[in-house]
């Protein structure tokens, strides 16, 4: 009983210490695209006094919001016709969530950058506007070789630590890629979906990528920091 016991309790703390994470605050430093950084706490910013109104389907209705919550407490609602993806890209991606994004940011992609990265796959004015801190930026784009954006198609693959054998034959070493968790705007957005179904394709080991599925609907969503707008 005891050698089943142990593995319950430690799972039972992992998952809880998890948890624990949205509430203690994860300390970054976050590095925009013109190499300015900012330290950022990431956390769930939530007034007090909101923390307890009640959640129901009717709660979120438009007229309800409108009507009868506080300015401090009311959410911008954002609507899409992306195409909803599946929970799973194969049964070789593991899908992750907000608890293990922020395990993954607290223990491995701020410790170990050399061999971890949360990647933000989104144009580079998406994540100019709002990201995760402590995401990197590599463009589904600049995966593909274009003559006209070289700088960036090589700047991709020198951030996700791989070596370009011939790109022309889409030829590349991923013997010390790195661990990467890929995101986009939502679960409707397609962006992050196809960055790792390419990279998987030309031989980045699936067992080094990471989904999160959620992306940044989910993440603003549930009242986790992001990123200033960067202004030029």
């Amino acid at each position: 009983m005891k050698s089943l016991l142990l593995p319950f309790l430690s799972a039972s703390f992992l998952f809880a210490s998890n948890i624990s994470l949205q509430y203690k605050g994860i300390e970054v430093i976050h590095t925009y695209l013109n190499n300015q950084q900012e330290k950022f706490t990431i956390e769930r910013e939530i007034a007090k006094d909101c923390i307890n109104i009640g959640i129901s389907p009717e709660y979120f209705t438009e007229q309800n919001i409108r009507n009868n919550t506080s300015n401090k407490c009311k959410k911008t609602i954002i609507t899409s016709t992306g195409i909803i993806q599946p929970l799973y890209i194969n049964d070789k991606i593991k899908t992750v969530s907000e608890l293990e994004v922020l395990n993954f940011i607290l223990n491995k992609s701020s410790k170990e950058p050399q061999n971890y990265a949360l990647v933000d796959s989104r144009k580079s004015s998406w994540f100019n506007q709002a990201t995760i801190p402590s995401a990197i930026n590599i463009p589904y784009e600049d995966l593909r070789y274009d003559e006209d954006f070289k700088e960036e198609f090589f700047k991709a693959y020198e951030n996700l630590n791989a070596k370009i054998i011939d790109f022309e034959k889409n030829i590349y070493d991923f013997s010390n890629a790195k661990t990467i968790i890929s995101f986009c705007n939502g679960s409707w957005c397609p962006i992050s979906t196809k960055a790792i179904e390419y990279l998987v394709s030309i031989g980045y080991p699936a067992e080094k990528i990471m989904w999160y599925r959620g992306g940044m609907a989910e993440w603003t969503a549930l009242s986790m920091t992001v990123t200033k707008e960067l202004k030029n």
